[in-house]
């Protein structure tokens, strides 16, 4: 079993994927779009990459508003939910992502990558700390794999 992270933005979706023990999780790419509503290459590209590294579950990133509100970004990312769940019949999970963006930027300072090209890394480590702190719930609960 894998759970497989997104980080859903207007622009790019950035992917990770769980160890089979479901207690690491590991970037592995950051899909671009080349228009915010066109989502038919994204949801394939999803979808290749669940049969690749077998997924039995997607965490997605919910972008709440600091004071927990629920802006336009978290309509459009429920929309995006139930489209990956028609296309892969897998439950999607929304998980809190406030920070991890931040959080995913400041890593990329601290390793020393130059502004113009943390863009092309940032959605992909964001989605690497947004499947990390729910695999770290689970571990928490006790709960893998339910």
């Amino acid at each position: 079993m894998r759970i497989m992270g997104l980080d859903f933005g207007s622009k790019t979706v950035g992917v990770a994927v769980s160890d089979s023990l479901l207690m690491t999780a590991q970037g592995v790419e950051t899909i671009q779009r080349k228009s915010p509503g066109k989502l038919r290459q994204t949801l394939a590209r999803i979808e290749a990459l669940i049969e690749e590294y077998q997924v039995d579950r997607i965490v997605l990133g919910f972008p709440k508003n600091m004071n927990n509100t629920e802006g336009e970004r978290c309509q459009k990312t429920m929309e995006f939910q139930q489209m990956v769940e028609r296309r892969s019949g897998l439950p999607v999970v929304l998980w809190d992502e406030r920070l991890t963006t931040v959080a995913a930027d400041r890593v990329l300072m601290e390793r020393g990558v130059r502004r113009e090209n943390r863009k092309n890394y940032v959605d992909q480590i964001a989605a690497v700390f947004i499947l990390q702190g729910y695999l770290d719930a689970l571990a928490f609960q006790g709960t893998f794999g339910q």
